[in-house]
């Protein structure tokens, strides 16, 4: 999907939205060669400088307490490239304004059954408007919501309303075959736990074998293992380990008039006993069954109870369903963190389909999604040729925007009302998410400063992709905007070179007669 320019009709909810310039004074001074730190580590990673894009903004207060910017460095800035993960920032800063940080997703409970001496005699319909952090925590407290309801019983089946999506969102395609994967999960209204098995594995503590335990609790799980602990590194203990779900996709066995909905997650291989804490996660069941076995766990853990296993189904809430319970999720402030800090793909793709449901309505697409977020653009004065949006993830390969576009959003983001918990919610270099651990060495340098530099910076990561876009926070104090993309089949080794340029912005760039 291209951009789209001129509307036949405006969108009504945007004659809410107030007017703000990001307007980028660009300076006949500014630098046009890459720094030579920055080239010399390209060369020797050999990535060409034409696969390489860079724009540097210095970020300035005005009287009017406005922010703009004048430009540092422009380095192929121009060029559409393809942005991977940083594409996030689009995608969550428009959330941000259009939605409010206060915004939560809700998870309605519906029942075509009455309560009756503490069992609930009929079923219960589940519809969901994409809340991307229905967790095990979360739900706990929704099983505590219903039992305040006077429940403790169910005595129907689980029935799951998903029409907020248009059916083609939620099609498991990839963009590298993995779809176990779990940073492949397509979008759901009633996704939970990002419907992914996540086993912990190590030696135990008290004896000689292997120590396995899984989250999200399902009801009807059991593990077979059968690993071997073996001598040995850890560095590649993934390569040794098979795992098998059967039945194969969490199909239901039939046995006569009764189903067989057990599931047993197989290990085998040979397991490192220098390994203590690692994760195998995976994506082995439907939508369904996952969300089924899940709920059920979740309410019997809660001390709920059954008078037949529930056996989740698709279907539409009927219309003479009654709301039983509107379940709110985590404020999007608190969702944006994990979008950012730890690129979760599916939670961002659930914010596009949410804009799109919130301004548009149901059922939610992507070109809806896209179509919110080009009108919000042009209510920032934004005008980015050459922007393509596919899922707003950042995992595709259609996906483009330019480094100076998107250091115009980053400037542009200094005068919304949501700055301060946009600029948080990115990786701290030396501290968390994806930055973790880059720049320890360089950030040692400035630990004698009473106000300390920092890099606040979203990472993005492809096959022959990758890039950086945030703000540095030099040792004098000044505020910059940068993003830098390297579209190449050797992008993987151009990390040493995103972080000399990063750390050449700590110390403030370029020379003053350079830059000035």
């Amino acid at each position: 999907m291209g951009m789209r320019t001129h509307y036949s009709q405006p969108l009504k909810w945007l004659l809410n939205l107030s007017l703000i310039g990001a307007c980028l004074a660009v300076h006949a001074a500014s630098i046009q060669t890459i720094p030579q730190a920055v080239a010399i580590s390209l060369e020797r990673n050999q990535v060409p400088k034409d696969a390489v894009s860079i724009s540097v903004v210095e970020i300035e207060p005005e009287k009017s307490g406005k922010q703009t910017a004048k430009t540092i460095l422009s380095w192929r800035a121009q060029e559409s490239m393809n942005p991977a993960s940083t594409m996030k920032l689009l995608t969550t800063l428009s959330g941000l304004d259009i939605l409010g940080p206060q915004y939560r997703w809700r998870t309605n409970i519906y029942t075509d059954g009455v309560i009756r001496q503490g069992t609930l005699k009929g079923n219960l319909y589940l519809q969901g408007t994409g809340d991307p952090k229905l967790v095990p925590e979360e739900l706990a407290k929704l099983m505590k919501a219903l039992q305040a309801l006077g429940i403790q019983k169910i005595d129907g089946n689980l029935f799951f309303d998903r029409s907020a999506y248009a059916p083609s969102v939620m099609e498991h395609n990839t963009i590298d075959g993995e779809s176990l994967r779990a940073y492949n999960v397509p979008p759901d209204p009633l996704l939970y736990a990002f419907r992914t098995l996540s086993f912990q594995l190590g030696k135990s503590r008290t004896a000689d074998f292997i120590d396995i335990r899984y989250s999200p609790l399902l009801s009807q799980l059991q593990i077979d293992n059968q690993m071997q602990l073996v001598d040995g590194p850890c560095d590649n203990w993934k390569s040794n380990i098979r795992f098998n779900l059967n039945p194969e996709n969490g199909s239901i066995q039939s046995k006569g008039n009764t189903t067989d909905q057990t599931l047993t997650a197989q290990f085998s291989g040979a397991f490192p006993k220098e390994c203590q804490g690692v994760y195998y996660n995976v994506v082995a069941l439907d939508a369904n069954t996952f969300l089924t076995q899940g709920f059920a766990a979740a309410w019997e853990l809660a001390g709920g109870s059954w008078v037949k296993p529930p056996k989740g189904k698709s279907a539409t809430v009927p219309l003479a369903a009654r709301l039983l319970l509107q379940f709110e999720g985590i404020h999007l402030a608190d969702d944006i963190q994990d979008i950012n800090k730890y690129s979760n793909n599916v939670m961002a793709r659930q914010l596009l389909l949410t804009l799109a449901l919130e301004k548009m309505g149901k059922p939610a697409t992507t070109a809806n999604g896209e179509l919110v977020i080009q009108s919000w653009l042009k209510q920032q004065n934004l005008d980015f040729p050459g922007l393509v949006i596919e899922n707003g993830s950042g995992l595709s390969r259609t996906e483009a925007i330019s480094a100076e576009q998107m250091n115009q959003l980053l400037v542009a983001a200094r005068n919304l009302p949501v700055s301060e918990i946009f600029y948080n919610s990115l990786p701290l270099a030396g501290t968390d998410g994806t930055m973790r651990n880059r720049l320890m060495i360089q950030l040692r340098k400035f630990l004698h400063l009473k106000k300390k530099p920092e890099v606040r910076i979203k990472t993005g990561s492809l096959a022959d992709v990758r890039s950086i876009s945030g703000y540095v926070l030099s040792k004098s104090g000044k505020l910059y905007a940068v993003s830098s993309f390297i579209n190449h089949p050797n992008a993987w080794r151009g990390l040493e070179a995103h972080d000399q340029l990063l750390a050449w912005l700590l110390e403030d760039g370029p020379e003053p007669k350079q830059a000035r």
